[in-house]
C-alpha cells in the first residue's frame, strides 16, 4: 500500500479496536452517526477560548487541539479509553520531538474535571515506535481484521457495521 500515513486517531484507533483502525484508514466512517462524536466535537469547539493555537495541523499529517505553552493538549470526554488517550498523545509528543519540539503532554477529562500530565521519555519511545509499527501492520493487511469484541463495542459508531450480519440472540 502506497503513502501510509498513521496519525494520532491512528493510533487511539489502534489501541481500542484494530478492526475499527482498518476501517477508518479505507474511508469507511460511521461517525457521522454517533452522539458520542457530536459530543466530543462540541467540547473541541468550547475547549480552550483563550488560546490561540488550536486545532493545528503538522505537516498534513495529524491534528493536534492545543499548544499552550510547554504543553500540547487534548481534551476527552471521559478516561474509559485511558490507554488509547495516551497512546495518541505519546504519539504526538513524539512527533513534535522529532521536528524538533520538545513537549509535555495534558490530557483533559471534562467530565472528570481532571487532568494528566504526560512526558515522552525513553520507555515511552519505545512503546510507541512498537504501537506505530504495528499500527501500520494493520493498515498494510488486504482485508479487515475480525470483529472482536470488547467492552467498548456497544458505544462504538462502527457497532451496526460490525455486526450487522449477526443473527438477533434475544
Amino acid at each position: 500500500m502506497e503513502n501510509l500515513k498513521v496519525g494520532g486517531v491512528h493510533l487511539h484507533y489502534y489501541a481500542v479496536c484494530k478492526r475499527k483502525l482498518w476501517l477508518y484508514d479505507r474511508g469507511i466512517t460511521m461517525e457521522q452517526e454517533s452522539d458520542r462524536v457530536l459530543q466530543g466535537k462540541i467540547l473541541h469547539e468550547h475547549a480552550y477560548p483563550r488560546l490561540q493555537q488550536k486545532e493545528l495541523l503538522i505537516d498534513d499529517t495529524f491534528k493536534i487541539d492545543a499548544i499552550d505553552g510547554e504543553y500540547i493538549r487534548e481534551t476527552k470526554i471521559s478516561s474509559k479509553l485511558a490507554n488509547a488517550d495516551r497512546l495518541q498523545m505519546l504519539f504526538y509528543l513524539y512527533q513534535m520531538e522529532l521536528r524538533g519540539i520538545k513537549k509535555k503532554g495534558l490530557l483533559s477529562y471534562t467530565k472528570e474535571k481532571r487532568t494528566k500530565e504526560l512526558i515522552l521519555d525513553e520507555d515511552s519511545k519505545k512503546e510507541i515506535k512498537k504501537a506505530i509499527a504495528g499500527a501500520f501492520s494493520v493498515l498494510e493487511r488486504e482485508t479487515a481484521p475480525k470483529v472482536k469484541k470488547v467492552p467498548y463495542c456497544k458505544s462504538c459508531a462502527y457497532y451496526s457495521f460490525c455486526y450487522a450480519l449477526e443473527e438477533d440472540e434475544e
